[in-house]
């Protein structure tokens, strides 16, 4: 499945801006033949954007989400994006994956909130692991730091997780997840990782670009700048199955050593 990473942050503080670049990326996505695109973490709404964080929340069925459905079936692509989510009282750090039919397929929440700006914005996740079929893959959705945790990857490859989708606010001096820890993950998990991330300045941050889709083999198969760009690259089920079988990681596991680590 070829996939688009839109590594942008957009306008902050305007989801009505951020609706039009996601709409002008998906229609570029469309014309190369990707059947996917990625956008980074909080991309709906801006991620620093303090108090607006509460203000600009949506339920994961709001007008935003219709309005990315609606994007979706015009550019027939897939859309996975990060923004906001409003559930009664609690604010989420959230990623939602919808269909090129406009059907939202799943719905993910942040479960590592780094530093004290995310944990005074948004309530933790609680569910490691969501997934979701596309393309004839086996979808999973994580966020940022998430992926910094191998617990929370090795959880995804023992689902069976193909493509890890993982939009991202990746800040300088941290740029060493995007080029070193990212493709490990890969290899190790034997998976596809979709890192997609904000770029530039905004508030207190630098965000560092570097978007990369990363396959099993640890290679990067595609690898974003510094500044705004669409990238595309293949998920490839045959290099999957391939790599799988030649690589013995998930197959030698002793799970019954492991008890201590938890």
């Amino acid at each position: 499945m070829r996939t688009a990473l839109l590594q942008s942050s957009g306008r902050p503080g305007s989801t009505v801006e951020n609706l039009k670049v996601l709409d002008e990326a998906a229609g570029r996505a469309a014309v190369a033949g990707a059947g996917l695109v990625v956008a980074p973490e909080m991309f709906l709404t801006g991620y620093a954007i303090g108090d607006d964080i509460a203000r600009l929340a949506e339920p994961a069925d709001g007008d935003s989400a219709a309005a990315i459905a609606e994007i979706a079936t015009r550019h027939g692509v897939a859309v996975a994006y990060g923004y906001p989510e409003r559930a009664g009282e609690q604010v989420y750090n959230s990623a939602q994956l919808i269909s090129a039919e406009g059907i939202r397929l799943a719905n993910y929440r942040k479960t590592h909130l780094f530093g004290c700006f995310e944990r005074d914005h948004f309530t933790p996740g609680e569910q490691p692991v969501v997934q979701a079929e596309l393309g004839g893959l086996r979808v999973g959705l994580m966020i940022c730091y998430d992926v910094e945790f191998p617990e929370n990857v090795r959880a995804h490859a023992l689902a069976d997780t193909d493509l890890l989708l993982v939009p991202t606010a990746q800040m300088h001096p941290f740029q060493f997840v995007a080029e070193s820890v990212v493709p490990v993950r890969a290899f190790e998990n034997q998976m596809y990782v979709a890192y997609v991330n904000r770029t530039g300045p905004e508030g207190e941050f630098e965000f560092v670009g570097l978007s990369t889709l990363a396959g099993p083999d640890g290679v990067a198969r595609a690898r974003a700048g510094r500044g705004e760009e669409l990238v595309l690259a293949d998920a490839d089920p045959a290099l999957l199955a391939a790599s799988r079988e030649a690589n013995p990681y998930l197959k030698d596991r002793r799970p019954g050593l492991y008890g201590s680590l938890i």
